[in-house]
C-alpha cells in the first residue's frame, strides 16, 4: 500500500451533502427499476401475448438477460470509476438505465424487451458502487457510515415505491416511463456534486488504476475480494428464493388464504424491512464503532428468521407478510456489506471492488437457485421448507467464516493506493 498524501483533503462536514443526496436518489431509482421488473413481469408478458408456462420461461430469459447486463456492467463501470472518476460513472449509469426504462415501456416483442433489460442491467450495475465509493471518500472517516446508511436506506425504499406506483397506475408501461423520467430529472442534480479529494489526488499519480485482473493475481487480495462477495450471499438467497417464491412457501406452510399471497406484496414488505434494517445496522455500527460486530449480529438474526419463516405453519396471511418485513430487517446489513467492501481496498481499485462485489452477489443467484433445487429435488424429495433451511444455514455459515477473515474497517483511513 502506498500513501497518497500526508495531508487529508478537506471534506464536507454535513452528512447530507450533494454527493450523499444524489447517490441516495440515484440508488432509489436503481432499485425501483431493478425490482419493478419482478413486480410487472407477469402482466407485461401477458400484454405481449405470452401465456401459460411460457410466462415463466420467458420471464427467466428476461431475468437472465438483465443479470448478464449487470455482471458485465459491474466490471465495466468499476474499471471506469477508478480510471475516469466516480462522478462520471454515477451519472453515466443513471442516463443509461433511464433511457432503458423508457424504452422498456415501448416494447412490443419479447426480444425487444430482453434487449432493453440487458441495457438496463448494464446501467443499473454502476449506481451503487460509484455512489458508495464517492460518499465513503467524501465524508470524514468518523461520519462516512452515516452517509452510506442514508444512501442504502433511501435506495432500497425504491422497491416499495415500485410496488406502490404499480398499484396506483395498474399499467406496467406507465411504471417504466415513471422510472425513466425520475432518472432523467435526477441528472439535473449533478450541479454542485464534485469528485472526492482522495480520488483527485490519485489521478495525479502515475499508477495503475481500475486493474480488475489485479484482484485475481495476488493471493491475499483475491481471498479478501472473495470474502467481500461471500458475506453478501444470504441476502440474495432470502430475497431471490424465500421472498420471490413466497406464494409457493405460503402454500407449503398452510398459510390461511395462501392463494391470496402475492410475491410483489411480499417483496414490498421485505424491502420495507430492509430500509429499517439498513438504518438500524448503520446506526449501530456508528454507535459501537464496528462494522464486523454488527454484521455478525445481523447474519445470525437472518438465520434465525429463516427458520422462523420456514416453520410458520398455519398463520394468517397478514402475519406472514409481517414475517417478510422481519426477514427484510434481518438482511439490513446490506449497507454494512457495501461499506466494508469499499473500505477494504485502496483508492486506485476501490470503485472496481465496490461496483463489482454487489453485482457478483446478485449474479450468484442462479448458482444459489441451482444448489437449492438440487437439495429440493434430489435429496429432500420436493420438500421446499427443509431445503430452504439447509441451504440457508450453509450460506450463512460460509458468510460468517468469510466475515471472520476480513479486517475491521471502522474509521480506517482510505487515503492510500494498492500496489498492483
Amino acid at each position: 500500500m502506498n500513501s497518497i498524501s500526508s495531508q487529508e483533503p478537506k471534506k464536507p462536514t454535513s452528512i447530507l451533502n450533494a454527493a450523499v443526496i444524489v447517490a441516495a436518489l440515484g440508488y432509489f431509482v436503481d432499485i425501483y427499476d431493478l425490482l419493478l421488473f419482478g413486480i410487472v413481469r407477469t402482466d407485461s408478458l401477458k400484454d405481449l401475448g405470452i401465456t401459460g408456462d411460457a410466462i415463466r420461461n420467458q420471464g427467466e430469459y428476461l431475468i437472465s438477460m438483465q443479470m448478464f447486463g449487470m455482471l458485465f456492467g459491474g466490471i465495466l463501470w468499476g474499471i471506469l470509476g477508478d480510471k475516469k472518476g466516480r462522478i462520471s460513472v454515477l451519472f453515466g449509469s443513471i442516463l443509461i438505465y433511464s433511457v432503458a426504462n423508457i424504452a422498456n415501456g415501448m416494447v412490443h416483442t419479447v426480444d425487444a424487451y430482453a434487449f432493453w433489460r440487458l441495457i438496463a442491467g448494464i446501467g443499473l450495475a454502476g449506481e451503487l458502487g460509484a455512489g458508495i465509493t464517492l460518499v465513503a471518500e467524501s465524508l470524514p472517516k468518523e461520519k462516512r457510515g452515516y452517509g452510506t446508511m442514508i444512501v442504502a436506506s433511501v435506495g432500497v425504499s425504491g422497491a416499495v415505491a415500485a410496488y406502490l406506483v404499480y398499484q396506483i397506475f395498474q399499467d406496467w408501461r406507465l411504471c417504466y416511463y415513471a422510472g425513466g423520467v425520475l432518472g432523467i430529472l435526477l441528472l439535473f442534480l449533478r450541479i454542485g456534486v464534485t469528485e472526492s479529494g482522495i480520488f483527485k489526488k490519485t489521478m495525479e499519480k502515475e499508477e495503475s488504476k481500475g486493474d480488475f485482473l489485479s484482484l485475481f493475481t495476488h493471493k491475499k487480495r483475491f481471498f479478501k475480494y472473495l470474502n467481500c462477495i461471500l458475506i453478501g450471499m444470504p441476502l440474495w438467497f432470502l430475497v431471490g428464493i424465500l421472498i420471490t417464491f413466497s406464494p409457493e412457501f405460503a402454500k407449503a406452510l398452510g398459510i390461511q388464504n395462501a392463494d391470496t399471497v402475492e410475491a410483489g406484496k411480499a417483496i414490498a414488505f421485505c424491502y420495507s424491512g430492509l430500509v429499517f434494517g439498513d438504518i438500524l445496522s448503520g446506526l449501530l455500527s456508528q454507535w459501537f464503532k464496528s462494522r464486523k460486530k454488527i454484521m455478525y449480529v445481523f447474519l445470525v438474526f437472518n438465520l434465525i428468521m429463516i427458520f422462523v419463516y420456514l416453520n410458520a405453519f398455519n398463520i394468517s396471511s397478514s402475519l406472514f407478510y409481517f414475517l417478510c418485513f422481519l426477514m427484510g430487517t434481518s438482511v439490513g446489513y446490506w449497507v454494512l456489506f457495501v461499506t466494508i467492501a469499499a473500505e477494504q481496498f485502496g483508492t486506485n481499485i476501490r470503485a472496481t471492488v465496490t461496483t463489482t462485489v454487489p453485482n457478483f452477489v446478485r449474479g450468484a443467484l442462479p448458482l444459489i437457485i441451482f444448489v437449492y433445487a438440487f437439495f429440493r429435488d434430489s435429496i429432500f424429495d420436493g420438500n421446499i421448507l427443509l431445503s430452504g433451511m439447509v441451504v440457508g444455514s450453509v450460506i450463512t455459515v460460509i458468510s460468517l467464516f468469510s466475515l471472520s477473515k476480513l479486517k475491521e474497517t471502522f474509521s480506517v483511513d482510505l487515503d492510500y493506493s494498492e500496489t498492483v
